[in-house]
């Protein structure tokens, strides 16, 4: 983990990409109750700015990534563009992909065997009628992705890079449309280590460069350090915390942003084991969603502080999304001498 957070001052406070009050509800299956994957979930993704979604596997992260990307379609709620709503008629659809793409963590998968570099990252551009020169585009596409001299893998095939160079190849098909945003999960998950330092640079020197947005979807906290602005973290399809990098990293308030970060290398002490898995979507607990492996509530500390009973009981606000520190958890707030955490009555 690097010493100093990775930072960048982003260029309007007026969001490029909005989610508000979103949910993604998948129906049961053989009778059982609708799973919500993501469960009112507000976040803003502001021009030039990158933003880590943290959780476990299963916790939503992805599903909200997709429906932001209009693959998944959502159940409620809204998603936005430069303050514009999402279209979700083909056409529309289609040109808002142009202009925000996704970066798929496995490039041995996400490309195909049979199709040379040069035509890999020339699909995207066959797919919208660019009228351009495709050669020249191509070329400066896999030279910003760090490809160079570009022309020296056009005609290679995926099986004759090494792992950082097909995860390169994946980003210039994304850059060669020119986005404004990228959508990226677990974008070095499957490359050695000595790699994932590279690409985490290029995404940043590609935010310098070209402005680009980004939202890095992972379960290393990490990770996050070393490239987020802002970090967001999921847990059973809500957003528990939110805030800058730096005070969610050295400061976290939630237990459960507390466990994620114990089990990283430079941690101190012991890693926080939770209990049990995360429950399944379709039966969350009632109360704070948390509290049935949280090891406050456990060790008996909600119960000191005077909350465990709200714990059990009492659901919590969903966060607003907005880039100030928030955190959805009735003992942090009674830490901070603030009114316990309430979530509105139903209309």
């Amino acid at each position: 983990m690097t010493t100093t957070p990775a930072t960048s001052t982003p260029a309007t406070t007026a969001p490029l990409l909005s989610a508000e009050a979103l949910e993604v509800t998948f129906p049961g299956r053989r009778g059982a109750a609708p799973a919500r994957a993501v469960d009112g979930v507000t976040l803003d993704i502001l021009p030039g700015e990158i933003v880590a979604l943290v959780g476990e596997s299963g916790c939503g992260k992805t599903t909200l990534a997709r429906s932001l990307l209009g693959l998944v379609a959502p159940t409620s709620g809204r998603i936005t563009f430069e303050g514009r709503p999402l279209d979700p008629s083909a056409r529309a659809m289609k040109a808002y992909r142009k202009r925000a793409q996704l970066v798929l963590q496995d490039p041995s998968g996400s490309l195909n065997p049979r199709h040379t570099v040069y035509d890999a990252v020339a699909e995207g551009l066959r797919i919208h009628g660019h009228r351009g020169d495709e050669t020249a585009a191509v070329a400066g596409a896999l030279s910003r992705a760090g490809l160079r001299p570009p022309e020296r893998f056009f005609l290679r095939y995926p099986h004759e890079l090494s792992g950082g160079q097909r995860q390169r190849v994946v980003i210039a098909g994304a850059l060669v449309l020119e986005p404004e945003l990228l959508v990226a999960d677990e974008p070095v998950a499957s490359l050695d280590a000595s790699v994932r330092g590279e690409i985490l640079a290029l995404l940043l020197r590609l935010r310098d460069e070209l402005g680009l947005s980004a939202l890095i979807v992972t379960h290393d906290l990490g990770l996050a350090w070393n490239i987020a602005d802002r970090v967001a973290v999921m847990y059973l399809g809500r957003i528990v915390e939110t805030g800058p990098v730096e005070q969610i990293l050295t400061a976290p308030r939630h237990p459960y942003t507390k466990a994620l970060l114990s089990v990283l290398p430079e941690a101190p002490g012991e890693p926080v084991v939770l209990s049990g898995e995360a429950p399944d979507p379709s039966n969350v607990p009632g109360g704070c969603r948390f509290h049935v492996r949280c090891q406050v509530f456990a060790s008996g500390e909600a119960e000191r502080a005077g909350v465990a009973d709200a714990c059990r009981t009492r659901d919590l606000p969903v966060l607003d999304g907005s880039g100030a520190g928030q955190v959805a958890c009735h003992w942090a707030h009674s830490t901070a001498g603030e009114e316990p955490a309430q979530a509105p009555a139903p209309a």
